[in-house]
């Protein structure tokens, strides 16, 4: 057994660890883990992962955590009904060579981990699905399911809240950090609406870049924040930049309609979310609570089957721009890990690790 791991108090210290392989306990499955994808989306489960409990779901030894992946898995062994040898599943994963599960609700889809420590956890990370049966899964697109699966999901719940909330309607929705992908994504959907405006936000040396990909109305450079028409907008929040985020919130003043805050790419800022601005309140959005909504409104297989339906257009567009860095091994987890805890990573380029 190998381990990736992170000191929880500490993200820039990481270590390869090894360990005795697990056993297995009657009802259990043994997943090997197979491949997945490291972005920014990563480095906020670290940056949140006291706060919002993402440790928890795969717990180390005291000081260090594995920082949670999203990827393929192969079944090992089961002892668990339903869950058979070799089936390739998709789901939250440790960064580590295997995971014990104890897969309940199991059927031809997949099987949700009832593992005790994971059971007060959001349950929107607690499903494994089967490859063969999911409607997101194509062969030919594994890595971009990796990288951009997650942060899809995340990216058309925010498009839905704008929607819901009327805000796409109401102004301009302005999206910082409009090079990451989980704001390229929104941006994405958010621009297929009737009359919408969205403005991406973005560093001098990445404007080219976000004006090139055609989704965005127009691009304003952070050290151009001034330049924002004053008039209704919203501001999505996807960067976690104090700095940007006062000069939006002082700029603009009354005239934010809403302020989200969804992620930490500037992960080392996050406490300035507590600072007192002019305008609305930062809200953080959390995304269990609006799967939570939706899968009651619309049933979980319903959102589901929305989602997948967003995501076949927007994987396909993706594909002609984003370019994969592959890599194998402990080692190469390490060096990508720092790379993007760096902001070393171009915006048109994605780590894509194998074990």
């Amino acid at each position: 057994m190998t381990d990736f791991l992170v000191k929880r108090d500490d993200l820039r210290e990481c270590r390869i660890a090894d360990s005795e392989a697990p056993g297995l306990d009657s009802g259990q499955a043994l997943l090997r883990v197979d491949a997945f994808g490291l972005t920014s989306n990563n480095i906020t489960y670290g940056v949140f992962g006291e706060e919002m409990n993402y440790w928890d779901f795969f717990p180390a030894e005291d000081g260090w955590g594995r920082v949670p992946m999203w990827g393929f898995a192969e079944v090992e062994r089961s002892d668990a009904d339903g869950v058979e040898e070799g089936a390739r599943v998709y789901g939250y994963l440790p960064p580590s060579s295997h995971l014990v599960v104890e897969p309940k609700s199991a059927d031809a889809t997949g099987f949700t981990d009832g593992s005790a420590h994971r059971a007060p956890l959001p349950s929107a990370y607690q499903r494994y699905l089967v490859s063969d049966a999911d409607p997101f899964y194509r062969a030919d697109t594994e890595e971009l399911q990796m990288l951009l699966r997650p942060l899809f999901f995340t990216s058309f719940l925010i498009d839905d809240q704008l929607e819901d909330e009327g805000l796409v309607e109401r102004g301009a929705v302005i999206v910082a950090s409009a090079s990451s992908k989980t704001a390229l994504a929104a941006a994405f959907l958010v621009a297929q609406r009737p009359g919408a405006e969205v403005i991406g936000l973005t560093s001098p040396r990445n404007a080219e870049f976000v004006e090139g990909l055609g989704i965005y109305s127009r691009v304003v450079p952070y050290d151009a924040i001034d330049s924002l028409e004053l008039r209704a907008a919203t501001f999505v929040d996807v960067a976690g930049d104090e700095q940007v985020r006062r000069a939006v919130h002082e700029h603009l003043r009354d005239d934010l309609l809403h302020s989200m805050a969804v992620g930490v790419t500037h992960w080392e800022d996050f406490a300035g979310l507590q600072a007192e601005l002019p305008g609305p309140n930062p809200a953080f959005f959390f995304a269990p609570t609006r799967v939570t909504k939706r899968s009651e409104d619309w049933g979980p297989e319903g959102l589901s089957e929305r989602v997948a339906e967003a995501w076949h257009p927007f994987c396909e567009w993706t594909a002609g721009w984003l370019e994969t860095i592959p890599g194998e091994g402990f080692e190469a987890v390490e060096s990508a890990y720092k790379d993007v805890i760096e902001g070393d990573v171009a915006p048109d380029k994605a780590h894509v690790l194998k074990l």
